[in-house]
């Protein structure tokens, strides 16, 4: 099963907490005695939202989906459309601690200078967010320091008029069959426009990283051939662990900001869900569609 479990969480399965990673199966075994039922027995997709793009995706059983110019075309965007009703966007600002003030705002300290602000909404990792906090908070950046997360590397690798043996978005690799990978995504299949294939996974220096990349993408796919263009990126205690009392640690965490009246808001991945659309779908007028690879033309494996 951990196959099935660890290529979004990345860590320890063992170690993993349903009630947390899965909360529509726990729900689902709470409400109906059994995760097999719930599914069969739920409201499907949800309330209609109000997008032409989501009715079609749905109608259409979208499996992936990008943007012209990769998925960085969103950010670039919301940021051109946020400014351009007056919205202020500082960039590359260090952030080094909040305080409350008499009026119950914050004071965000940034080095030299400072601002006001009446409401924070963090989507920053728990770790991080815990050192900012005053200390007002103490109890709350515990609660919020003990969220750990994993690295984990990805990497792209492009082959030039090379065609994949299988079809589909991609699979799964179990832990005893090989440690490295955790998964291979095939985005040529879905975007057959680009003349590319696989990638993969490692910890160490590039060249082991392509080692690695290059090995599965030959055990797995046959592509024995080197690869024309290969990137790496280790990403870096990216992806928090929802272990057994993560739960716990929400409740009180929650509790905390209820009792103190924080005009703080929790968001990100570190707390419900590490997929965009679990973040975006805590929000109550947020679309249900999320991207399936951060390198949309591009193949990728990643691992631990």
């Amino acid at each position: 099963m951990d196959s099935e479990v660890l290529p979004v969480p990345g860590g320890n399965s063992r170690e993993l907490r349903i009630r947390s990673c899965f909360p529509s199966l726990f729900q689902d075994e709470q409400t109906h005695c059994s995760i097999l039922l719930g599914p069969l027995m739920g409201a499907g997709w949800g309330p209609e939202l109000g997008s032409a793009l989501i009715r079609q995706a749905r109608a259409e059983c979208w499996c992936q989906w990008s943007l012209r110019g990769g998925l960085e075309t969103l950010p670039h965007s919301l940021n051109t459309h946020l400014t351009s009703r007056g919205v202020s966007v500082l960039q590359g600002q260090s952030v080094c601690g909040f305080s409350l003030q008499a009026e119950g705002c914050w004071k965000v300290s940034r080095g030299d200078s400072s601002l006001e602000a009446d409401h924070i909404i963090s989507v920053i990792p728990a770790p991080v967010l815990s050192k900012l906090l005053p200390a007002e908070a103490a109890p709350l950046a515990y609660a919020l320091n003990t969220i750990t997360a994993v690295s984990v590397a990805v990497m792209n690798l492009q082959y030039q008029g090379s065609h994949l043996p299988v079809q589909g978005f991609g699979h799964l690799v179990p832990f005893s069959e090989d440690p490295v990978i955790l998964e291979i995504v095939y985005d040529s299949v879905a975007f057959p426009e680009q003349d590319g294939s696989p990638l993969p996974g490692a910890v160490f220096s590039q060249v082991l990283f392509q080692q690695e990349a290059e090995k599965a993408a030959a055990t797995h796919l046959g592509l024995n051939e080197p690869p024309s263009h290969c990137l790496v990126h280790l990403h870096q205690n990216s992806i928090p662990q929802y272990t057994f009392s993560h739960w716990q640690k929400l409740e009180s965490a929650t509790q905390f900001l209820a009792a103190q009246n924080l005009p703080l808001t929790l968001a990100g991945t570190s707390y419900e869900g590490l997929a965009a659309a679990c973040v975006l779908g805590t929000e109550p007028n947020s679309w249900s569609l999320a991207p399936t690879s951060s390198c949309p033309w591009w193949q990728e494996f990643s691992h631990p």
